[in-house]
């Protein structure tokens, strides 16, 4: 209880209005010359046919594309048999771990969808066109492969600490793959390496950006520039950090309880909306999906032609699902299982539903009601153009969907909480101060991203986590003929019955 007052204390002193408007203007001056120089470095650019992709984007297609054929096409063959597992058909409850399978996929999908799902796919279809929309989709398909291994891996080298709780994620299984090829001087080095910029990272992706959003959206709902709390980014920000606060003190266990309720909902309900606009305009949707296939293969598409238009693709899904940046596994890790290839099978739906699905809801409902390719010089992107298209059909559909936009920010943060917390313990130690710490500063940044604009540190952060692509696919590469084997074994042992079906039974 003492801990929980320190948070609330100081997350409240923070919170105050601010009155130093350059304060801001400071931090991003200072940090901007290091953002600079990250920021180069990990989305330099190649030219392939005169049209510009970011060197990580290659990086993360390239390893969805090599997963996809190692694994034998798992994310198609797999489907079946991941429905079985979310429904707890051979989940055994005495088995170690801390989350059931549904509950760590609602926690690890609350960590992917959110705002770029709704103002993202908005972006790359006014720049790219409908043609675009076929290439995330392929990309968000391939993508499926990457966290099939990340989760297996998550699961096959997680620790089991002496309260019971379980730690997991890429810095364990890259110290441990490292030590396999002995490499152990570099094992502990590059766990660490990872876990330092998911710390770095998760204040400002999972973070501050998102309360800032949250912060923005509440905004328009409340009346936009006459809205009372247009200058009360800090009573905004302390009471989302309260409420993040009450959730995140229960650990893993109180935030999956939240996100395995709350995901369902706002995924259902846009999902639902997305249907409805997409079905009141069934007569536009053959032109939307030939507009779709077409326009992917042309070489005088909008943006650089087809090339370009991949590149965009593959560039949103990749940003959007985060494959190949393993924050997944840290959650998955915590599941209640004896068998890491099951975690594997239900880690390949987060890319589905984030990517195939929601995000292509999103293209259709723009491309049936809205769009026109002038609409790529008119300046109308993100949020504004997705819910020009939604009320274009809904009129009342704006409020609910700046509300969804709200709890997909508020679920966001609450997820990588969860993430920077166990790359703060990897690096620190396991115990019940170091998570306390942790837990206030990452209040405390809650609070800071509705009261003061730092671009700088959000641009940061951003380059931070595409960083830990470049260790965790490494990684995945190295544990490769492991995790192949154990989903040789887990098939085997699953076809001859050994492995036992309890619905059935």
């Amino acid at each position: 209880m003492k801990s929980n007052r320190l948070i609330f204390s100081i997350i409240a002193i923070v919170s105050m209005p601010l009155s130093a408007a350059g304060i801001d203007a400071s931090i991003n001056a200072a940090i901007q010359p290091l953002t600079n120089i990250l920021s180069s470095f990990i989305f330099y650019e190649i030219e392939i046919f005169g049209a510009s992709m970011p060197l990580i984007v290659l990086w993360l297609i390239g390893a969805a594309i090599f997963f996809t054929g190692y694994f034998k096409f798992l994310n198609l063959r797999g489907f079946k048999h991941a429905f079985q597992l979310l429904r707890g058909d051979y989940s055994r409850p005495d088995n170690e771990g801390e989350l059931t399978h549904f509950q760590a996929l609602s926690t690890a999908v609350s960590g992917t969808v959110g705002i770029g799902n709704i103002a993202g796919v908005a972006i790359v279809i006014s720049i790219g066109g409908p043609g675009a929309t076929f290439w995330l989709i392929v990309a968000g398909f391939l993508g499926m492969s990457t966290k099939f291994a990340e989760c297996v891996a998550g699961v096959m080298y997680r620790k089991v600490n002496s309260d019971g709780s379980i730690s997991g994620g890429p810095m364990y299984y890259l110290e441990a793959g490292l030590r396999q090829k002995n490499l152990s001087w570099l094992a502990k080095p590059m766990g660490a390496f990872y876990a330092i910029a998911i710390v770095v990272g998760c204040l400002g992706i999972g973070n501050m950006f998102q309360s800032n959003q949250a912060f923005q959206q509440f905004i328009f709902i409340t009346g936009g520039d006459s809205s009372y709390f247009l200058d009360k980014g800090w009573l905004f920000g302390s009471i989302l950090a309260g409420i993040v606060g009450l959730v995140v003190i229960g650990g893993i266990k109180g935030i999956a309880k939240v996100t395995s309720k709350l995901v369902p909902f706002m995924t259902l309900t846009y999902v639902a909306g997305a249907l409805l606009v997409v079905v009141m305009n069934a007569d536009k949707v053959p032109w939307a999906i030939s507009a779709i296939l077409t326009e992917a293969f042309n070489p005088s598409a909008m943006s650089g032609g087809m090339l370009g238009i991949m590149i965009l693709g593959f560039q949103r899904a990749a940003f959007s699902n985060e494959a190949g940046i393993g924050s997944a596994a840290i959650a998955h890790a915590t599941v209640k299982t004896q068998e890491p290839v099951t975690e594997g099978y239900v880690g390949l739906m987060e890319p589905f539903i984030d990517t195939v699905v929601i995000c292509t809801l999103t293209a259709l409902v723009i491309l049936t009601t809205v769009y026109e390719p002038a609409m790529a010089n008119q300046g109308i992107q993100g949020i504004a153009l997705t819910s020009q298209a939604f009320s274009s059909t809904l009129s009342w559909s704006v409020l609910p969907l700046s509300f969804i936009a709200i709890l997909f920010a508020f679920s966001t943060i609450l997820s990588w909480s969860y993430y920077g917390l166990k790359g703060w313990t990897y690096i620190v130690g396991e115990s019940a101060w170091a998570e306390n710490i942790f837990k206030i500063f990452f209040c405390i940044f809650i609070a800071l991203g509705c009261t003061i604009n730092l671009t700088a540190v959000l641009d940061f952060s951003d380059a931070v986590i595409f960083v830990v692509a470049l260790p965790n696919i490494l990684g995945l590469y190295i544990l490769a003929p492991a995790i192949k084997n154990e989903l040789a074994n887990y098939q085997k042992r699953l076809k001859s019955g050994e492995i036992k079906n309890f619905r059935e039974t």
